[in-house]
């Protein structure tokens, strides 16, 4: 089937796509930025707070970026991000190898197509595991800004915005779930395939039984008959 060659080549093409996104939301400093409005309109410099720094962006471009000086001074929400963007560019990196071990010219199983199929499913899984990773704290940032920017008690001076990051790991997410349903659509579909001979060949073996009864019978009371007459 040319069909699922190419669809093992797309999903290893997402994959990458998705660690290079997964990566660069994890290595952004803009999840959260500063909000324009109110007092700080006036303001000449721009706060971009990340996973493992913050920067300030002056009116000229100069951007200056310091390092957490501990893990306690970011928010809950931070925390958990930086803790599960790494645990998801683990299990990208984790599916990526799982799917190169199921394909066909791989070494892994030899040539037992179940077995492939079954690795390929299990890196399927990876990847959709690996979107909810990267889902759940980008978007658990992004209500947080929104409840906090309409919050009438938080002063307009910590208000923030959504930043580059949230968006980026947005898209990636979709491009894991993409990634992981294609490879389990898939296999899916070859196991269905590879099933179908074998209960075809159930079905002829059956139907000869039945030809060969059928025939014993037939032969049987002409036997009987041929052996009255002789009597």
């Amino acid at each position: 089937n040319a069909s699922y060659p190419a669809a093992i080549t797309a999903s290893l093409v997402l994959g990458f796509i998705g660690l290079s996104g997964t990566i660069a939301a994890t290595a952004m400093p803009m999840w959260r930025v500063s909000a324009f409005i109110g007092a700080n309109l006036i303001v000449m410099e721009e706060l971009w707070e990340g996973l493992w720094m913050n920067c300030y962006r002056q009116i000229n471009i100069r951007i200056q970026c310091k390092v957490y000086d501990s893990l306690l001074i970011l928010s809950p929400e931070l925390q958990a991000a930086r803790g599960l963007m790494c645990v998801s560019i683990v299990l990208v990196l984790i599916s990526m190898l799982i799917t190169i071990c199921g394909t066909q010219k791989s070494n892994c199983c030899g040539d037992n197509t179940k077995e492939k199929n079954i690795i390929l499913a299990i890196g399927g899984v990876m990847y959709l595991l690996s979107c909810l990773t990267t889902l759940i704290p980008v978007s658990w940032v992004g209500h947080t800004v929104i409840r906090n920017f309409y919050n009438p008690e938080v002063v307009d001076s910590e208000k923030k915005e959504l930043g580059a990051a949230l968006f980026v790991g947005w898209g990636t997410a979709a491009i894991l779930l993409i990634t992981g349903i294609i490879l389990l659509y898939s296999c899916n579909k070859r196991m269905s395939k590879e099933k179908q001979p074998s209960i075809d060949m159930h079905l002829m073996a059956d139907r000869d039984v039945q030809k060969e009864g059928s025939v014993y019978l037939e032969r049987t009371p002409s036997s009987l008959h041929k052996h009255q007459e002789y009597v």
